[in-house]
């Protein structure tokens, strides 16, 4: 796949905020042309990554902010983006977007929300990031599909040179992108869910508040918010952290958190992951359970197109019932690699890969999917309760459901 353009055509644009005229160049397949937008782009720059799609109709913001897409040019296969504008509050990291570059049909030329603060495009310029509209991305995404994530470029140059730029780009495979968009330091988090917007509460006054150690491994707000909301006191730590220097804090359970890259490429926190084994509880999801499914012996490898959307079903193996995920990544866990005594918890309904495992001689479990969603659906925010109950031995407020406040 590859994005950019063989000759720019200047000139004013029907689309809202559009800098200048691109293209996109999928292998064997023509050009898809868009208009660009946000950052300004030189006529010798180019922007590369991995072309990846995600099916999502809302959540653009936690998209782009959401470190898990640190690499990768993110097309969004809803057709209009921009039309409620971006927020201080909606953000998954520091406010800036982490995704490569933005690829959508049509870039709304009105952000009418009463939430809304700052244009898309102009959010996006301030922070340097690209985004390509115009671009036929029904048609893109069927060429993802059928031939798998691949890199590509984004600019205004010649198409052989973005070609080029785009088969130098570093492959996903063996690439570790955790060191980039980790903590620098230890740090406390302690902010809840915004009470507007909360759905998962603990329905009684907690007992204890048990701390909670997080690895950040490109970790999402609303992850840290839901450990908080469900009375947990939360240290979030850098993905290098040792077993001893997490120990050392005290915690009453480690938690694994998502983030971007190769899971097998991130030796350092597989490593400490096996020092802490069968020593405090733990919980981990996305990048975090496969961490913790390598830590334990067994394998992963790349999807062909990967999971990433709002709408993906799994069984939860243990009660039968069907339950909708919010999903972002490219790595999936070998389920026939995993020890004896590991227990596959959760299988995805649409290709039979792994959601979620458990140790039970380790008291430790993860899935492959976000709970906590932001966007996306709730069904499974239990989960976080799930994590409290197994580190106090409290009884959990309810069976497979989180309760929900008045």
């Amino acid at each position: 796949m590859h994005v950019g353009q063989a000759r720019a055509i200047r000139g004013k644009s029907a689309h809202h905020g559009a800098k200048a005229t691109s293209s996109a160049l999928p292998r064997g397949r023509g050009r898809l042309r868009g208009l660009a937008f946000g950052a300004a782009l030189a006529s010798d720059d180019a922007v590369t990554g991995e072309v990846v799609f995600t099916t999502g109709m809302t959540g653009y913001q936690e998209v782009l902010t959401d470190p898990s897409y640190t690499g990768q040019l993110v097309t969004m296969t809803a057709p209009q983006m921009g039309n409620t504008g971006v927020n201080a509050l909606d953000p998954e990291s520091d406010g800036r977007p982490t995704a490569g570059a933005f690829i959508v049909r049509e870039l709304s030329g009105v952000a009418s929300s009463w939430r809304s603060e700052e244009a898309l495009e102009v959010w996006l310029a301030r922070a340097g990031k690209v985004g390509l509209t115009g671009v036929d991305t029904r048609r893109l995404t069927r060429h993802l599909r059928d031939h798998g994530s691949q890199n590509g470029a984004i600019g205004l140059g010649p198409a052989a040179d973005l070609v080029e730029r785009a088969r130098l780009a570093p492959n996903m495979e063996g690439l570790d992108l955790v060191a980039g968009v980790t903590c620098a330091a230890a740090h406390e988090f302690s902010e809840p869910t915004p009470a507007a917007f909360r759905t998962l509460a603990l329905g009684r006054a907690p007992s204890s508040r048990p701390h909670v150690v997080a690895l950040d491994f490109g970790i999402k707000r609303n992850i840290l918010r839901s450990l908080v909301d469900v009375g947990c006191r939360v240290t979030v730590v850098p993905a290098a952290s040792s077993s001893r220097e997490i120990l050392a804090l005290g915690a009453d359970g480690l938690f694994l958190s998502n983030g971007p890259g190769d899971p097998a490429a991130v030796t350092y926190a597989i490593e400490t992951l096996r020092g802490l084994l069968g020593k405090l509880p733990i919980f981990g999801i996305c990048l975090g359970h496969q961490i913790l499914a390598l830590a334990a012996g067994g394998r992963t490898f790349k999807l062909k197109f990967g999971h990433r959307g709002l709408n993906h079903p799994v069984q939860n193996l243990d009660t039968g019932r069907i339950e909708i995920t919010s999903q972002n990544h490219g790595f999936v866990v070998d389920v026939t690699t995993l020890p004896k005594g590991a227990r596959s918890t959760y299988v995805h309904l649409n290709d039979g890969t792994s959601e979620g495992l458990e140790l039970p001689d380790a008291r430790a479990f993860s899935v492959q999917f976000h709970p906590e969603a932001a966007a996306g659906p709730h069904d499974t925010l239990h989960l976080f309760e799930q994590f409290r109950a197994t580190m106090t031995g409290e009884p959990r407020s309810s069976a497979g459901a989180a309760a929900v406040s008045a």
